[in-house]
């Protein structure tokens, strides 16, 4: 009996305020996550995780660029483009990223049509999507082929500090392989939602609540993520 006065106590007692409400409502995990799937819950660990992974290699990049003694290399003059005689710098990178902040957008229509059901809508939002994320990837595999091809190596460049040609490709490698990665969970998921999947309750991945669109959002935080960081990488890489 009194077991049981003791927990009603601790029930009835009233949220505190500030930071230790802050504190309360994620230790007992009965507010924060409360409302929440656990798909969507795991995507937002996952992103935590994996910012701290690019905040290390951006932060790596800060350290290597400010400690090393040799001229760090322009980047307008190592990503510019010779078009009809005039080298234009930065253009390619201009266009790969309007591509990418584009793809944001399509996919937020995307989401947005999912939770109205409209399946037709959002497959194509999504397939749009998955093409302008596909077209960066494609100018990335581009601006690396022109790099290497004017000599720039993990271990060395023409123009400068050598740790250039090191952290140029792991950070922008990385981030390629997230929106590789993306692309295709796009691909896969706007098939199920052209197929209906998610109406009929077709058993497989993802499709095992009749008529719930839950996944295209918890793709659309990926996507988004992933075009964030690149917001980053811009200004580290081609803008400082």
């Amino acid at each position: 009996m009194t077991d049981v006065v003791e927990t009603e106590t601790r029930v009835s007692q009233p949220r505190p305020d500030g930071l230790r409400g802050f504190a309360s409502d994620w230790a007992s995990d009965q507010r924060t996550f409360k409302n929440v799937s656990w798909g969507k819950a795991m995507m937002w660990i996952f992103l935590l995780s994996d910012t701290f992974v690019f905040g290390c290699f951006l932060l790596a990049y800060m350290s290597a660029r400010m400690s090393t003694t040799v001229p760090w290399p322009n980047p307008s003059e190592v990503f510019a483009l010779n078009i009809g005689g005039t080298e234009v710098p930065l253009i390619l990178i201009a266009i790969m990223t309007f591509v990418l902040i584009s793809s944001s957008g399509t996919m937020a229509m995307a989401v947005n049509f999912g939770y109205r059901r409209d399946r037709r809508k959002t497959a194509l939002l999504m397939l749009l999507t998955a093409l302008f994320g596909a077209t960066f990837v494609g100018m990335q595999a581009f601006e690396w082929t022109k790099l290497i091809s004017e000599g720039v190596r993990p271990w060395g460049n023409p123009w400068g500090a050598p740790q250039f040609g090191s952290t140029f490709f792991m950070i922008t490698g990385f981030h390629g392989t997230h929106v590789t990665i993306g692309v295709i969970f796009l691909i896969i998921i706007a098939r199920k939602v052209w197929r209906g999947d998610f109406d009929t309750e077709k058993r497989g991945f993802f499709t095992s609540r009749k008529g719930h669109y839950e996944i295209v959002e918890i793709t659309g935080l990926y996507w988004h993520f992933v075009d964030l960081v690149w917001v980053f990488i811009f200004a580290f890489f081609y803008l400082w």
